[in-house]
């Protein structure tokens, strides 16, 4: 045969950063790009967050002025009613102002600034390991990495204080109410105003980051395994990630393109052999971290879930999470697709993945409340919604998309709870950022308000071990990377953040993940971290593999990580 579509062909490869280089993808993207739609889709990401962050101030003064007026003229009945009403109009309007502006500076810092320091880090850190590749240590790579984040910091609060130098003789930080009237003078004043809060942010922000990353413990290989105390309770847990399930019996996965593996057969040989390995040495939990589907698509999932349902005593005790490819892929074909931040394509999608996610564990894990505390289990707080839900997936629309706002972000973190007092829970996480870009679907953030929940229901057990897992890995690891491509955009935007305030749960907690498709298992600071390889990602001809990882209480009551036991998967 001439062409065996078997085996594909150059479209195939279109998006996958295994076959093309990263700079090849973004020419490809630029001229496929929909420049009305990007046009819009900045305007209401960054050009109206920052008007609405520039006029705050020029509001605020406004008010503060017309209530300084009426207290100087307090001698006068009229004055004093209007005193009262203008405080009472500054109490009620006052109020959502201030959430919009925190909203849009919050909305800014998400998607410009704090990925700007992350990306001047690993730029800087990229660059170092191609000058001084000979020779490198672990410690040398700490030391490296440590300033690399000095480095960034400094150029970037040097770059954003000039900015905001530039921008300061534009700016207007009072107004009158005539003013606000002829709203079409402050325009110049308002887009100034974003500037210089933006930047002065950015020059101390980097500067405290940099500086918070570089006195840290930075992350390391891990030293050795825990012994296994003989008359412990044991658990044993199959961590898998990153299956990538495709649609089509002869599909390509997005990331691999034609270097394959094709099709999903490799997931099958992987579920049957943990069948095997569970009939003979039973399963306590099976992981996988993320990444079930290759792009979020009906078909894939219904591979997924058909593939799971064959083996139901492993289904029994499957707990997984969201990926970005499960939510954040647009087009698995074009890089270049993008969804409008109120489109109703990834609201679709994190509805697809909740809905699977339900029908694997969601009689077992439980949400968390108002309070912090788990709660009901996660098919009882989604019944209230399972109307809107379906009637959005059949008809679509905005109007239906809007009111399903944040109820995927609302489940997260998910808890599997010990099943004893001193069991092993497990805390699940969304590390998904809010990307409407396939180009930048990797993207990876724990946000502020999951993190509180996380620390509150953990502390609800206070005898209780636990696997905290996410889909994105914490930091780039002491490990060398062949491309650029491969550190930037990835790890969690704020994984040093993150890393922080899990170590007050180290000596209980294991943290596991998927994203990167390699294996390595290291600690930083206190914390012990497990990243998954892919057992289906690689070439067809290669041996994948996964671990089944052993965890056990020691005698000072600390959890204890065992060597794990390495599952192969022969090649085709």
């Amino acid at each position: 045969m001439l062409l065996d579509p078997r085996h594909g062909d150059f479209e195939d490869n279109a998006a996958s950063p295994e076959q093309r280089s990263l700079f090849a993808i973004v020419g490809s993207l630029l001229v496929e790009i929909s420049p009305a739609k990007l046009l819009f889709a900045w305007t209401i990401s960054i050009l109206l967050p920052g008007v609405l962050l520039g006029l705050a101030p020029l509001v605020a003064s406004v008010w503060i002025s017309s209530l300084s007026q009426h207290v100087l003229a307090l001698s006068e009945v009229g004055a004093v009613l209007a005193l009262v009403a203008i405080a009472a109009l500054g109490w009620l309007g006052g109020r959502p102002l201030i959430q919009i502006a925190e909203t849009s500076f919050w909305s800014l810092n998400a998607l410009a600034i704090q990925p700007s320091y992350a990306f001047a880090r690993e730029a800087l850190g990229h660059l170092a390991e191609l000058l001084w590749r000979t020779g490198a240590t672990p410690a040398s790579r700490m030391r490296l990495r440590r300033g690399c984040s000095v480095g960034a910091g400094i150029l970037l609060a040097a770059g954003a204080a000039l900015v905001a130098v530039l921008a300061w003789p534009a700016s207007q930080w009072t107004a009158t109410i005539n003013d606000l009237v002829l709203i079409h003078r402050l325009v110049m004043p308002t887009f100034a105003n974003a500037v210089v809060l933006v930047s002065c942010y950015l020059a101390v922000a980097s500067l405290a980051w940099s500086v918070a990353d570089a006195s840290m413990d930075q992350p390391a290989d891990l030293a050795a395994f825990d012994a296994t105390p003989p008359g412990g309770r044991l658990w044993r847990l199959a961590h898998l990630s990153d299956l990538h399930v495709v649609g089509e019996r002869y599909g390509f996965r997005i990331e691999s393109g034609t270097a394959g593996p094709q099709g999903n057969e490799r997931f099958n040989r992987v579920l049957a052999r943990l069948a095997e390995i569970h009939a003979v040495d039973p399963l306590d939990h099976v992981l996988i971290s993320g990444d079930m589907t290759d792009a979020g698509r009906p078909s894939e999932w219904a591979e997924f879930l058909d593939t799971l349902a064959s083996h139901p005593e492993l289904a029994a005790r499957v707990v997984m999470l969201p990926g970005n490819h499960d939510v954040n892929v647009v087009d698995r074909a074009n890089p270049a697709r993008l969804d409008l931040p109120f489109s109703p394509g990834k609201r679709l999608r994190q509805m697809r993945t909740l809905s699977a996610i339900a029908a694997v564990q969601g009689d077992r894990v439980r949400v968390i409340d108002g309070s912090g505390k788990p709660s009901v289990t996660l098919n009882q707080a989604l019944a209230p919604y399972h109307d809107r839900i379906t009637k959005f997936a059949q008809h679509g629309g905005v109007r239906r998309a809007a009111a399903l706002r944040g109820l995927f972000d609302d489940q997260f973190p998910m808890i599997l709870p010990p099943d004893q007092d001193g069991g092993l829970g497990i805390a699940i996480l969304n590390s998904n950022a809010e990307t409407h870009f396939s180009f930048t679907n990797a993207l990876g953030l724990v946000s502020e308000a999951q993190t509180r929940r996380l620390e509150v229901a953990i502390r609800h057990f206070p005898t209780a071990y636990w696997t905290i897992a996410l889909h994105h890995h914490l930091m780039e690891y002491p490990m060398p990377v062949k491309t650029f491509a491969e550190r930037i955009g990835t790890a969690l935007i704020n994984g040093s953040w993150f890393v922080r305030r899990l170590q007050k749960f180290s000596d209980r907690s294991v943290v596991m993940h998927g994203h990167r498709h390699i294996d390595w298992i290291g600690r930083c600071g206190a914390s012990r971290i497990v990243s998954a390889p892919s057992p289906v990602m690689g070439a067809d001809d290669a041996v994948t593999y996964f671990y089944i990882h052993r965890m056990t209480v020691g005698p000072d009551w600390k959890l204890c990580l065992a060597k794990p036991e390495r599952v192969e998967i022969a090649k085709n």
